[in-house]
């Protein structure tokens, strides 16, 4: 037995805890999601009791036993009360309490669990929470942190969705037929919000949190094991995840600042993660329609091909924002595909289509705009316009490392004066 180390307990809690929500969900239905939970979380505690001489040798075990006497306990509590109704069938037939617990119908039940977390019944709002709550084991507190709410508003929204949950009844399954390729949009979504979340955090201390891509892209396997969910859409995504989670270990310092695309030290790239993608996309493609996904990865793996930055392919990267903004029009792709228009040094078409929008347009990133502006005006050897650019995106950006690379490069500005 070792020491009890926290962050590892934390790590395990987390992993489990999803599991045993989505099994326990299973057996006893999501009308019973509170109790649920609450189980779950009792269970946590008793292993912080247990796990104080350390941690046992086999701790995912541990809590799966720990969750399956806790189910008993569940089973006996729930039946005893002639008012509830116990819902022990899936499909066709009852589910062997012990058979819900093996690796398989786990995995299966958490499939059903983004599902149900991204039902188009729930607010739009609180489906995002719930599956970082339910699925991930994210505290409110986290949850909070990553979506820049107050932890206030995470618990109301937690509520509301297990109130909404309860009152409609929502089953818990994989939608079929004509139900699920609407329904496999919205998860593709919220996992690719909860993926940027993560790759470009909107906290203030931390830019990069490799916990939140590693969630998404977990769950995004998990549709890729499904006959009925692994999409071209699905495989695409999963691409871009691995193309972008492939640069993570280059785009921070050691010393959690940034380094930009151009200087970054692409032999830090990670290679594995790259061919995983690649092997995505190559299934993606097969039935030749393309979604905004398969066009942003394209991007992304046009950034990996170039082994200097000079020697990106621009023009093929200028094309696909194109088809992506044609798809789906957003004042984020007018952004990138001004910085492209950059690149290939048409300065006036890059500058014509930042005046067609306004910096508010991108909300929490509206300073983004104002650190293109300023590229603009380095690029026009303008260095006091893109002083004062600069002065506009640092009143806006809240992350620290943005905040110190936007400030190191006003400096090297004024050096150069």
């Amino acid at each position: 037995m070792s020491e009890t180390k926290p962050p590892l307990v934390e790590h395990l809690f987390r992993h489990q805890y999803g599991k045993m929500v989505a099994a326990l969900t299973r057996i006893f239905g999501p009308s019973n999601l509170e109790t649920i939970e609450d189980a779950v979380q009792d269970t946590f505690m008793k292993a912080m009791v247990a796990w104080r001489e350390g941690i046992p040798e086999n701790p995912e075990g541990w809590l799966m036993t720990a969750a399956k006497n806790r189910a008993i306990d569940l089973f006996r509590k729930l039946t005893a009360d002639e008012k509830r109704v116990l819902k022990m069938d899936s499909g066709t037939s009852a589910i062997a309490l012990g058979e819900v617990f093996l690796e398989s119908e786990i995995e299966d039940a958490q499939l059903r669990m983004i599902f149900m977390a991204c039902h188009p019944s729930l607010n739009p709002r609180d489906q995002i929470a719930f599956a970082l709550k339910t699925i991930s084991g994210f505290s409110s507190k986290e949850i909070a942190s990553a979506l820049l709410l107050k932890e206030e508003t995470v618990k109301k929204r937690l509520v509301r969705a297990r109130k909404s949950i309860a009152a409609l009844d929502l089953e818990f399954k994989i939608p079929q037929g004509t139900d699920l390729p609407p329904r496999l949009n919205r998860v593709l979504e919220v996992l690719y919000l909860i993926f940027n979340e993560g790759f470009h955090s909107g906290k203030k201390e931390i830019l990069v949190r490799k916990e939140l891509c590693g969630e998404a892209m977990r769950f995004c396997q998990m549709l890729l094991k499904n006959p009925f969910t692994k999409t071209s859409e699905a495989h695409a995504l999963f691409g871009l995840m691995c193309f972008h989670s492939a640069r993570l270990e280059g785009k921070i310092s050691a010393d959690n600042e940034i380094i930009d695309l151009k200087n970054q030290d692409r032999s830090k790239w990670f290679g594995p993660l790259v061919i995983l993608g690649n092997e995505a996309m190559n299934k993606a493609v097969e039935k030749g329609k393309y979604s905004t996904y398969h066009f942003e990865a394209a991007i992304a793996a046009e950034h990996l091909k170039a082994k200097t930055f000079e020697e990106t392919d621009w023009n093929q990267i200028h094309n696909y924002y194109h088809q992506l903004h044609e798809l789906q029009p957003t004042v984020f792709n007018l952004l990138n595909i001004a910085f492209v228009k950059m690149q290939l040094g048409k300065l006036s078409e890059a500058f014509e289509i930042l005046m067609t929008f306004h910096p508010k347009d991108l909300e929490q990133r509206a300073y983004l705009y104002y650190g293109t502006i300023a590229e603009y005006h380095i690029l026009k050897n303008e260095k006091s316009k893109a002083i004062n650019s600069l002065d506009e995106a640092l009143k806006l950006v809240k992350n620290e490392a943005e905040k110190t690379y936007l400030k190191r490069k006003k400096e090297k500005i004024n050096e150069s004066m």
